[in-house]
């Protein structure tokens, strides 16, 4: 029966009754860990996001800024001149830096109110419990 956990001694194990309010805070702890994983997977697509737009910028600045240069709308892409091209990618970066910030702020929100949950939950049930990520 081992699922490659370590098993609890008799001593370990915790009698207390699970009671309503335990099983709130469990549904919250659960709740939050998975929003904390979409966040951290939205924070990785954006950062991937911000990477090509440092490129494309990094590729403006290199031009001889006389020539136009094509511009990807959706599915379309748009000759525009450098100049332009600049101000959006500078726009579109700046777009995704505040995402990045509330994202963060989010994340960090998240961590603080699941270490007061592994507070009340540990005191509880103390190693009967497992709200560490493998």
């Amino acid at each position: 029966m081992n699922g490659g956990g370590a098993m609890l001694t008799r001593e370990e194990e915790s009698e207390a009754e699970v009671r309503a309010i335990d099983q709130q805070n469990i549904n919250e702890f659960g709740r939050l860990n998975a929003r904390l994983h979409e966040v951290r997977g939205e924070k990785e697509g954006i950062q991937k996001q911000l990477e090509v737009m440092d490129d494309a910028s990094t590729e403006l600045m290199m031009a001889t800024g006389t020539s136009k240069v094509l511009l990807q709308l959706g599915n379309c892409f748009v000759e525009v001149p450098e100049d332009e091209a600049t101000e959006h990618t500078e726009a579109e970066t700046e777009k995704l830096q505040e995402r990045i910030d509330a994202l963060n702020g989010e994340e960090a929100d998240i961590v603080s109110k699941q270490g007061k949950l592994k507070v009340i939950l540990y005191g509880r049930f103390g190693k009967s419990i497992n709200l560490e990520e493998k």
